[in-house]
């Protein structure tokens, strides 16, 4: 990544298009990755317009590898939670957030 793309992305946001990470090989990096056909589908479905009712106004998700997920993300709290989906914790954007 080049001093320019550095600036706009927080160090560790997208992880999958890393090829090494903590100096070790990603084997989950986007460029070893095939897509199979769900995901086609998927990607498909969401073009189309569709969306999760339980997710559909959320602007931030994350997977916080614990039981439980944090009252606000991000840690400017312009993000509120919503709902958990699976890993996942989703977060809606507050007030606070139209100020950003």
């Amino acid at each position: 990544m080049g001093v320019s793309e550095t600036l706009y992305f927080k160090l560790g946001q997208f992880d999958c298009a890393q090829e090494t990470l903590f100096s070790r090989y990603n084997p989950q990096n986007i460029y070893n990755m095939t897509p199979t056909d769900i995901q086609y589908n998927i990607a498909d479905w969401v073009i189309a317009g569709n969306r999760l009712n339980e997710i559909g106004e959320c602007l931030w998700y994350l997977n916080p590898f614990k039981p439980s997920c944090s009252s606000t993300f991000p840690s400017n709290g312009s993000g509120s939670f919503h709902t958990r989906l699976g890993e996942h914790c989703f977060y809606k954007p507050t007030e606070l957030y139209s100020n950003t």
